[in-house]
Formats: C-alpha cells, structure tokens, sequence
C-alpha cells in the first residue's frame, strides 16, 4: 500500500470515526482505491453507490481542510460517479 493510501485511510477513519452510512469509493489517481462504509475507511477497489476520483493533490487538500469537496466538484478537480445524495452526505461529513 502506498504512504498516500496509508495516510487517507488514517485520515478518513479519523474523520469519520463512526464510519459512513452508505458506500462510497475514493481514486486517488495513479496510488490506488479506497472504500468507505459503516465499518470505516480501508484499501479496496469494491463496487461502491458513489465512487469519487481525483489526483492525490486534490484528496490531499479535501482530507487536510483546506479545499471544500463542493468546490472541487464545481472546479473540475474532483470527478463524482453515482449516488450524488450520498456524495454530499459524505461532502458534509468531511467538510
């Protein structure tokens, strides 16, 4: 597992610490996958509602504060795929 997945998934679970209710999926482009569910954030590539894509920049700056998830999807620099309710649950709770 790369250090980028490795430190998401600590983040994510940090975050969200009651886990999350629907699945959600993150790509961070060129590291790998990350799935997220009621158990808590882990590495996987499993068959997600919402599958949410961007580079690792992007995760980066969602996961530290500093970048809005809304904002990122207005801007282009993250992709969203599937249940968008459940996106902006996910939205809310990260941001």
């Amino acid at each position: 597992m790369s250090d980028v997945i490795t430190t998401a998934v600590a983040a994510l679970n940090e975050k969200l610490s009651d886990g999350f209710d629907g699945t959600a999926k993150f790509v961070i482009e060129e590291e790998g996958s990350i799935v997220m569910d009621e158990d808590g954030a882990r590495l996987g590539d499993d068959d997600a509602e919402v599958t949410l894509t961007a580079d690792t920049d992007t995760f980066r700056l969602i996961l530290d504060g500093d970048l809005n998830p809304t904002a990122a999807f207005m801007s282009g620099r993250l992709k969203i795929d599937g249940d968008m309710g459940a996106a902006m649950r996910l939205g809310s709770a990260l941001g």
